[in-house]
C-alpha cells in the first residue's frame, strides 16, 4: 500500500534551517506530483509547496516563497523541503501528500 514517511523535523532557532524528507513507497513515485502541507496548533492544515512529477514545475504559498524550496529525487522515491530563514510562525506539523494519501507528519518548532 501507499506509504509516505516524513523525517527531518526538530527544534530550530529563528533564522535557522531544516531539510525535511518524505520517503514514498507503494506507488510509482515518478508519475505523481507531490505536496507539502502544514498544520499549526489550533489552525487548519494549509498548503506549503508542490512539485510536478518531473520536478520542472514548483509552486509555493506566499508565506514561504523565497525561503522554502521543494525538490525531488525520483531515483530515491523521495521529496524534500529545504526551509531557510525559519520564523516562529513556521512552527507546525509538516505533512507530505500525494493525491489521496498523507504521511504521519513531522514536527517543526521554531523557537529561541
Amino acid at each position: 500500500q501507499v506509504q509516505l514517511v516524513e523525517s527531518g523535523g526538530g527544534l530550530v532557532q529563528p533564522g535557522g534551517s531544516l531539510r525535511l524528507s518524505c520517503a514514498a513507497s507503494g506507488f510509482t513515485f515518478s508519475n505523481y506530483g507531490m505536496n507539502w502541507y502544514r498544520q499549526g496548533q489550533g489552525k487548519e492544515r494549509e498548503f506549503v509547496a508542490t512539485i510536478s512529477w518531473t520536478g520542472r514545475y514548483t509552486n509555493y504559498a506566499d508565506s514561504v516563497k523565497g525561503r522554502f524550496t521543494i525538490s525531488r529525487d525520483n531515483a530515491r522515491n523521495t521529496v524534500y523541503l529545504q526551509m531557510n530563514n525559519l520564523k516562529a510562525e513556521d512552527t507546525a506539523v509538516y505533512y507530505c501528500n500525494t493525491p489521496g494519501h498523507w504521511g504521519q507528519g513531522t514536527q517543526v518548532t521554531v523557537s529561541s
